[in-house]
């Protein structure tokens, strides 16, 4: 097993252009990280220098201390899973993941066993003699696994390896990833750009935009405490609502007002040392979804932050509906309310903010000001 660490790594291409700038991490044996991000954050990249795929630019790349920089990918002990999977079309299922063995020219029955004990891990061993056109998109994402597995390699690297799915394999395969990992115990890299994939799966997870890490932390605390506004509206579905606003002061009282409206934030946030600075000022206010309530126990509850709102759509997602609201002249809200709300399209109604759970930004260098 391995552990891995990035130290100010860097990668710049013939042109000029900075793909990923100043990167660090360290990433724990048996860990399930996940870089996640836009397209063209750089996250690819990173998995590729991590392979040997990319030459590194500048910095430190370890596995368990030793520096990989100038190693060949095939000396590294990783094992690489791609986004189209790669597998070939003439050769049975046993043969696509027997391959590296082969060429490895390990012995047939050491081959044979590990193959097989691979195939029973992912449920393939039905299917040793099939070739991948007879088989459905999950079980060659399996194969593409099983492949990867066989080599009982130091590390997995996963680049967007789901992405290729339908909705509901999808969701099926990332269980059975998580499962997977499990039983490997092998320190997995994955790269995606969906965070609902970082979010149920990853141990920790990195979110980056433009070559640069905005944060690395658990799901739950991403989730909870993002350090700026784009970890904010990038981890969360639907995302966090932001309202451009003013932070006013009245005796103890701390007032947030948007839109000729205005809310009263709770006793901590008045006596926040790190707002006081911002009193007067224009600040960014965000607030998830399921933080704005259309009932009446919650109405009651937040009677200092209960607006009214034009109800433009509902969606009902099933256990929940989705409120896509409009307040005032410019700002857009959307609410994930339980399904018995009584809230239609084209009504008007008072919703209340769970002040509690609001998050404030500075609007210029867009960091978190307080949770």
């Amino acid at each position: 097993m391995a552990s891995l660490s990035l130290k100010h790594i860097d990668k710049t291409y013939p042109n000029g252009f900075k793909a990923v700038k100043d990167f660090n991490l360290e990433i724990a044996d048996k860990e399930f990280i996940i870089f996640v991000g836009p397209s063209g954050c750089g996250k690819s990249t990173t998995l590729r220098m991590v392979a040997g795929l990319e030459d590194i630019t500048g910095g430190t790349f370890e596995i368990d201390g030793k520096v990989m920089n100038d190693v060949e990918p095939k000396d590294r002990d990783i094992a690489m899973v791609f986004q189209n999977y790669a597998l070939y079309p003439h050769m049975t299922v046993f043969d696509n993941m027997a391959f590296g063995l082969k060429l490895r020219k390990v012995p047939k029955e050491q081959i044979k066993k590990q193959v097989e004990e691979a195939a029973k891990i992912l449920d393939l061993d039905k299917l040793l003699d099939r070739k991948p056109k007879a088989l459905s998109g999950g079980q060659i994402q399996r194969v593409a696994m099983g492949r990867a597995i066989v080599r009982n390699p130091k590390v997995f690297l996963l680049d967007e390896p789901l992405s290729n799915l339908d909705a509901k394999l999808r969701a099926t395969m990332r269980t059975e990833l998580t499962k997977l990992h499990n039983r490997v115990e092998t320190t997995f890299v994955y790269v995606t750009h969906d965070q609902v994939e970082a979010m149920t799966m990853a141990t920790r997870i990195a979110v980056m935009k433009d070559g640069l890490i905005q944060q690395v932390d658990t799901p739950q605390t991403l989730y909870d405490f993002p350090v700026n506004l784009f970890v904010a509206g990038f981890i969360g579905t639907p995302q966090m609502n932001f309202i451009n606003g003013t932070l006013e002061k009245k005796g103890e009282d701390l007032y947030f007002n948007f839109e000729n409206l205005t809310i009263k934030l709770p006793p901590e946030k008045a006596s926040n040392e790190a707002l006081q600075e911002y009193i007067g000022k224009e600040v960014i206010v965000g607030i998830r979804p399921e933080c704005i309530h259309d009932d009446n126990a919650n109405l009651a509850l937040y009677p200092d932050s209960t607006i009214e709102a034009n109800v433009e759509v509902t969606e009902l997602m099933g256990a929940e509906i989705y409120l896509y609201l409009h307040v005032g002249e410019e700002t857009n809200l959307t609410a994930r309310v339980p399904n018995h709300s009584q809230s239609r399209a084209g009504e008007t109604i008072k919703i209340a903010l769970n002040t509690n759970r609001l998050h404030i930004f500075d609007k210029e260098t867009e960091r978190c000001i307080c949770h």
